[in-house]
């Protein structure tokens, strides 16, 4: 992992402000203000890209977290993203899941059924692995020709959405720094069975599949409490924001 990774615990991110008699409205405003837009670097070309990876278990929250640092100005490269689309209808990982799979995990419009698909990796290690062979690489190269893009167009640093960042192999080791956006497993039981109608015991079929809270908590340089209000957030997103522009130069 890059030199400019800490070795000591993770730092976490606790709220800007302590004034009792502050609002939370009034603390936004004032973090925005500190901490505007991404500036653009006059030596980009001489710098290495700065990559924070940006993960959390389902439920966590980490994409409000993401959209927080998007707000800022920070371009976002979405690895989710990019396996939707390699698996869309004409995308380049159908052809190998195709030949991997069959066609009965191929739907009528050409996407990936992901509903099957789910259901067999779930059941199936060996599929899993099979699937994850045909979409790491692809998606990784992806991702960096995004970086890249986004890098060569002025930013001071990117921030890399990885859901599976300590499941996925080396991804930590392909970021620069590790942001773990964590609460308590009941709470993200709670807000998935609320968001998707998902039964509980389906979603404890999920959790147990990912990666412990404590795992991800060991891989953070970084880590944001999402367990409260979500007008909590942006001042310790703007906090974080500022620091990693200094550790990339800007």
């Amino acid at each position: 992992m890059d030199a400019m990774k800490t070795s000591g615990h993770p730092v976490a991110a606790t709220p800007a402000h302590s004034d009792p008699h502050t609002t939370n409205a009034e603390t936004n405003t004032q973090a925005t203000a500190a901490a505007t837009s991404t500036p653009a670097s006059p030596d980009a070309a001489q710098r290495k890209p700065f990559t924070v990876g940006i993960t959390g278990g389902i439920g966590s929250g980490k994409s409000t977290v993401a959209d927080g640092f998007v707000a800022l100005g920070v371009p976002l490269v979405d690895t989710d993203a990019i396996a939707h689309a390699l698996t869309a209808p004409g995308g380049a990982a159908i052809d190998a899941i195709r030949a991997a799979f069959g066609p009965a995990m191929i739907s009528a419009d050409g996407r990936m059924d992901r509903a099957a698909m789910r259901a067999e990796v779930f059941a199936n290690p060996d599929a899993r692995r099979q699937l994850e062979a045909i979409l790491h690489p692809r998606i990784r190269a992806a991702t960096r020709e995004q970086t890249l893009v986004a890098f060569a167009g002025g930013a001071a640093y990117v921030l890399v959405a990885i859901p599976l960042l300590v499941e996925s192999g080396n991804w930590s080791e392909r970021v620069d720094r590790v942001l773990v956006v964590d609460c308590p497993v009941e709470v993200q039981i709670d807000r998935v069975m609320q968001r998707s109608g998902l039964s509980r015991p389906d979603v404890e079929a999920i959790i147990r599949v990912q990666a412990s809270r404590e795992a991800r908590l060991a891989a953070a340089d970084d880590v944001i409490d999402n367990t409260g209000p979500a007008d909590t957030l942006p001042p310790r997103i703007a906090a974080l924001h500022r620091q990693y522009l200094a550790m990339a130069g800007c």
